[in-house]
This record gives structure tokens, sequence and C-alpha cells, in this order.
């Protein structure tokens, strides 16, 4: 009797540390982690040119931050190069913490030289893949990585993962990436285009002298695997695909999705999309299947038409071929103008939708802000040669308004009630100033008399918000993606050609649209979001096409502090970088 009931407790105590183990897998209770970013310096080579790359911790890309939903994070950053930096928590909410969102100027001063700060927040109702990146300059060319939160409870689809392969895309510049932003603003004219694409740092064996920058992963017949794959590129939209392999679409932007099956992905900067693989076919001699990204072009300007080109190893018998060399055949991949595929693609995205994941989109809205997205042409100034198109110069804007950084942070100006000074005027206009066929004109070649300046959009707090973002024909019609600081947002409507207020709501999904922070709105066309201005600090509205906010196509929207306490912005840490 007594080594029964001894039998039974062995038996308990095994279960109750299985299930431990589960609970922990899954909902580990809340926990501070710390980490620690040192930007550096650090001599890499790719493509045989060796330079100088900004880096973190001397890794490109950057480490991974990995927590759980619902853990508090800080991690320090120690600037150790002579120049100014930030970093960005991309997708992050930053609820009452935008002193740690970290776009230049609007919610911080940069760090300077020598100097240390401290981002310190919470992760609270997200789980899934984003990432981090520098937010001052073009610095986010090298200064990325993976931000992945695990969740408390079990994935919601199926079946089981048997790992998770995080793929980064960047693009490798073999001079300064720095000059090229210089060049480009000191003469008006288009960047010079990449020299490569990456995964996760690694050109592949398509471009030269980068058959050994390869990225090859590992992964077991049969079985499942997750790809966390994340856009850090600057300035392009891309498809992905792995040879002879279906995708199943599980989540985007730290946002689980109704799955759906597809060859192949669009992604633009700034977005991230997981999903699940099942290497379930026959391999080649080598053992080893192509997976590449290739870029979705919309722009007239100059860019890089190459792909780069990793691999999915099979283990096992018939992957024991050295002697066999990969492939080198791109997988079918869409045409690299194919906006046919990259609309189905999106129009598929549907949040989840369930009692546990519910989509929480405004039905009914308080505020409709309709603006423009533009790339636009100024007189070049006197005594100067200008780069642009017919010897002007290019710059971009939202409702004609091109964005200027102030020399300040807005956030500590909001804050101080600094934002009745010059610089900072809470007048940015809320629909066009001029209305007319904006996708159908043909492209302007004269001044377009932008104005320059820091105008803010102020909205009360608690109230639903859509902004509908228009694209136009000025120059040329292109895909923008653009991302929303502080919040996420719901894409209840998209299409072509003008929007229609009497006409386009009408269709609008209301019960399961993607909810995303960052929207590629459509080339020729209009995406309309929604969201709760729930969160008060000032927030950053950009594409992230690093060379259009360069050129001034952003916004900055202030949301006051609620009535309660906890709706309120919390005071600067008191280690916040100085201007």
């Amino acid at each position: 009797m007594e080594s029964a009931n001894l039998h039974c407790m062995i038996l308990l105590i095994l279960v109750l540390i299985l299930t431990c183990n589960i609970i922990t897998a899954f909902s580990a209770a809340p926990a501070t982690k710390r980490f620690h970013f040192n930007v550096e310096w650090k001599q890499v080579t790719r493509l045989c040119h060796t330079k100088p790359l900004l880096t973190v911790n001397g890794e490109y890309p950057g480490p991974t931050i990995a927590v759980h939903e619902g853990d508090h994070v800080e991690v320090e950053v120690t600037n150790r190069v002579a120049r100014n930096t930030t970093i960005h928590w991309h997708g992050i909410r930053q609820y009452r913490t935008g002193w740690a969102d970290g776009p230049a100027y609007i919610t911080q001063c940069p760090i300077r030289e020598g100097h240390t700060y401290t981002y310190k927040f919470s992760v609270v109702d997200q789980r899934g893949t984003l990432l981090w990146h520098a937010h001052f300059a073009w610095q986010r060319a090298s200064v990325h990585g993976a931000f992945i939160i695990y969740p408390r409870l079990p994935y919601p689809f199926s079946p089981k993962i048997q790992a998770e392969i995080p793929i980064i895309f960047g693009e490798w510049w073999n001079g300064d990436v720095d000059a090229v932003e210089s060049e480009m603003m000191l003469h008006g004219g288009g960047p010079n285009s990449s020299d490569a694409y990456t995964i996760n740092g690694l050109p592949g064996p398509l471009y030269p002298c980068s058959a050994k920058d390869t990225f090859v992963r590992a992964v077991e017949p049969g079985k499942t695997y997750m790809l966390r794959i994340i856009n850090a590129a600057l300035n392009d939209e891309l498809f992905f695909a792995v040879a002879n392999h279906t995708l199943s679409v599980v989540e985007i932007d730290a946002v689980y999705t109704k799955p759906f099956s597809t060859q192949a992905i669009m992604i633009a900067p700034g977005q991230t999309t997981n999903v699940l693989i099942t290497v379930n076919q026959a391999p080649d001699p080598s053992g080893m299947f192509p997976m590449a990204a290739t870029p979705y072009v919309t722009s007239i300007f100059p860019f890089d038409n190459s792909t780069t080109l990793g691999y999915l190893k099979y283990r096992g018998p018939k992957s024991s071929d050295e002697s066999s060399k990969p492939s080198v055949v791109v997988p079918n991949l869409p045409r690299m103008t194919d906006t046919p595929f990259a609309t189905e693609f999106l129009n598929k995205l549907r949040s989840l939708a369930t009692p546990q994941y519910p989509c929480r989109v405004p039905k009914a809205i308080d505020r409709r802000v309709i603006t423009t997205v533009s790339l636009n042409l100024q007189d070049c100034p006197p005594n100067q040669t200008c780069e642009g198109l017919h010897g002007k110069r290019f710059y971009a804007s939202m409702n004609n308004q091109s964005f200027v950084r102030p020399l300040m942070s807005i956030l500590e100006g909001h804050y101080k009630n600094f934002t009745a000074s010059q610089m900072l005027t809470s007048t940015f206009p809320e629909r066009p100033p001029k209305e007319f066929n904006f996708t159908g004109v043909d492209p302007l070649a004269e001044n377009m008399n932008t104005e320059f300046g820091s105008k803010l959009l102020v909205v009360p707090f608690g109230m639903n918000l859509e902004i509908v973002l228009q694209d136009t024909n000025f120059l040329n019609p292109e895909n923008h993606p653009i991302h929303v600081h502080g919040h996420n947002f719901f894409i209840v409507g998209q299409g072509f050609g003008n929007y229609d207020a009497n006409v386009d709501p009408a269709g609008y999904n209301l019960v399961d649209p993607p909810e995303r922070n960052t929207v590629a709105v459509p080339i020729g066309g209009w995406a309309a979001i929604r969201f709760k201005t729930d969160n008060p600090g000032a927030w950053f509205v950009h594409c992230h096409l690093e060379v259009h906010t360069s050129w001034g196509l952003a916004l900055t929207f202030i949301v006051p502090n609620g009535p309660g306490p906890s709706q309120r912005l919390l005071p600067p840490p008191d280690d916040l970088p100085s201007c």
C-alpha cells in the first residue's frame, strides 16, 4: 500500500514538473529583463570590401532582445562613437513611457558621444516578433536586431513547432551610408542604391566574393519551423520565398492572424511576418533548398535589382553528399513589379478575432484626418546645382507639409508646455490644401510650394481616430510603408485611385481587419487606418523608406494626458539626454 502511494506521489510530482515547464515556456511570471548596448565601430567585410560599420556590441545584425509578454525591459545604451545616436523599439506601444520610444528630436534628444541612456518600458498585451533599430539619420542600415516577445499562452495555431528561425533582411553599402544620405540632401537628387541585400547580415552566393557569406540553417525533414521574418532594409519592400515550400502566415507585426498558405510574401521596411514552414520535400543531392528575397519595385529612383540567397539544409543521410554544390536557382518569386501579387497577399491578412484574441477595431470614429503622402519638387536655391528632376530638388510631404525636425525634443517641449514656441505649432492640416485627382494627374515638373516646418496634429485623449493615407502621382505613384509610433492600428480599408469619403467607408472591414504598426499604402491608392488615441505623448508618423523620411514625409501628433492617473505620461527620467 505504501509502495502504491509512493508511486502515485512520484507520478504526481512528474506531472507537476512537466506542467510547470510548459507554463514557464508560455506564461513566465513578469520579470525585469536588463540588457546593455554599446554602440561602437567594428571592421566588417562583405563583397570583398572592408569598412568600419556602426554596430551594437560589435554584432551585425545586433543582438536579439528576447522577453516574455508582461516583462519590464531596461536597455542601457552607451554611445562609444563620435556621432549622435538613438534606439527605437519598433512596434512597442510605450504606454505612458514615450521617453523610451527613441526617434531623435521627437521623443528625446540624441545620445551624445560618451553618454549613456537607459530605455525603460514594459511589454503589455503584446506578443510575437518586432524589431529594434537606430532612429538617427540612416544608422538603421547596420544598427538593428530582432525583438522577440514570447507569449504567456500556447500559440493559437498548429502544428507543433520544432524551432524558431529569425530572418532579418537588410541592405549593404560598400561605401559610407551616411555619405549617401549627405550627398542626397546636399544636391537634392536621389540616393545611391545599396550594393547588396542581406539575410541576417549575409549577402549570399549571387553576389561577387560572397559564397562564404551565406546564411545556412540546418533543419530536420518532416518538422515544422517558425520563420520570424523582419524587414530592416532602408529603402525597399521585399518579396520572399523558399524553393519548393509553402509558407503559412500566422502573425504580422506581433499580432496573430487567421492562418493562410502562400508561395511568397511581401514585407515592407519595419514590418514583421511570422510564417510556418514544414520541411517535407525530397532534397536535392546537396540537401539544401534556397530561400531568397528580392525587391518589390514601385519607385522611379535607382534601385538594387539583385537577390539575396540563403539555404535551409536538410539533416540526414540524403544530405550527406558534401561534394554536391547547392542550387543557386532563385525560388519562384513574384516579378519585381508584381503589384497584383502584393495586393492579393495584403488582402488575405485578417486579425485572428477570437474571444481570447479579440479584434478591438473602432466601429465608429470621432475624427477623420485625410492626408496625402507625396514626393515633391522644389526650386534649386540660387547659385546651387541640384540633381533632382529638371534641375530641382526632391522633397516629400504630407498634405504639402514637409516635416523638419526641430532642435529640441517635441515630447519634452510638449511636457514642459513649449508648444507655443515658433518651432512647434498645433496646426497640421487635417485635409489636403487643395482637392483634385491626386492619382490621375500627369507628373508635375514645376515647384510645388511645399511648406517646411514642424506643425503638430493634436488629438484628444481617448478618441477614435481614422487617418486616410492617400498616395499621389505628383512625381510618381509609389508604395509607402507608413509607421505609426505609440499605437497599433487597424487597416479597415484600402484601394486604388482616389479615396471617396462618401463611398469607400461602406466597404470597410470592421469585423477582422489586420492590426499592424506599419501599413503599406498601395501604389496609386489609399489606406484607411483606425485606432484609439489612448497613449499620452508625442508620436511620430513617417514613411519607413528612409529616403522619404529624410525628405520630410512625416508628421508628429500629440495625445494629451487622460483624466485618470493611469492615463498620464510618466515624468521624464533623470538620465534623459539633453540637446
